[in-house]
């Protein structure tokens, strides 16, 4: 099983910001007049973007007085979206230093660094105090640690009780094997990927009350069909988009991710949890 070391590295780019900057310039924009919309299409890197951060995050009870932990936060576009739309305060944290550092930087450029701050860490041992968050969620994460219940027991330790918790992860729902690479591994040694049962197990185990489930595979498969139209149609893909962050093996994780989906393999799903 992959350790923070790997993990990190799986995912480090190294000139992502000159990559992002090269795609907004392509767009007609530069870091004065970007906004989060043009970036949603890089930093929300999860199946559905910015679509699939409005139906989750809209079951969390956000308020303009809400602090907001995003565990996994990449580059930091949900939590950019979510202190937008909600008025809140997010910290994010990830183990990838090359994310937090670009996602601070993109924070500045579209005027959102005093209400997000991005931190370096690990999930399983936060530089967080106990009960500091009022909500928290994660966005295909999971997939790449494999304690689930050390990794919710550290995310309740940090919110206060009663808090709301929201999961968005691709988990497995086939005793298939899936095809490799995918985004968040390139082979199974590196992947860790659970069951829905096993979510809700690590979660209950850790003290949450889960209030709401939903598979999102359908959702999945009208996105991953959505988006090969229109890369033919284009001929290539766009200036900006997840590929950028996925190297030259963009295309077949892309692939093998829609497959997975479409044979039933796995599938992104929903849960909404509560402390208790």
């Amino acid at each position: 099983m992959a350790g923070p070391n790997e993990v990190a590295d799986h995912y480090t780019h190294g000139a992502l910001i000159d990559a992002i900057s090269k795609g907004i310039a392509e767009i007609g924009k530069t870091p004065e007049t970007v906004t989060i919309d043009d970036l949603s299409a890089i930093d929300e890197f999860h199946i559905g973007g910015r679509a699939a951060s409005i139906e989750f995050l809209d079951q969390l009870p956000l308020t303009a007085d809400s602090h907001v932990l995003d565990v996994g936060c990449g580059l930091g576009g949900p939590a950019r979206f979510t202190t937008n739309r909600y008025g809140c305060r997010v910290t994010g944290i990830d183990l990838t230093a090359e994310f937090v550092q670009s996602g601070q930087k993109l924070c500045r450029w579209v005027g959102l660094n005093t209400t997000v701050k991005l931190v370096e860490g690990s999930a399983l041992d936060m530089p967080f105090d106990g009960a500091e968050f009022d909500a928290a969620y994660m966005m295909h994460v999971g997939m790449n640690i494999a304690d689930k219940e050390d990794l919710f027991a550290e995310v309740a330790r940090v919110l206060k009780p009663g808090s709301t918790f929201g999961v968005y992860d691709v988990m497995q729902t086939a005793e298939d094997e899936i095809s490799y690479p995918v985004p968040w591994a390139e082979t199974p040694a590196t992947s860790a990927l659970a069951s829905p049962e096993h979510y809700k197990g690590a979660l209950e185990k850790a003290g949450f009350e889960i209030t709401a489930e939903r598979n999102r595979r359908e959702f999945a498969i009208a996105f991953f069909a959505d988006l090969a139209a229109k890369t033919q149609a284009t001929g290539g893909p766009p200036p900006l988009g997840i590929h950028v962050l996925m190297g030259e093996s963009r295309a077949v994780k892309v692939k093998n991710m829609a497959d997975n989906i479409a044979a039933g393999r796995i599938a992104p799903l929903e849960m909404i949890a509560r402390l208790v």
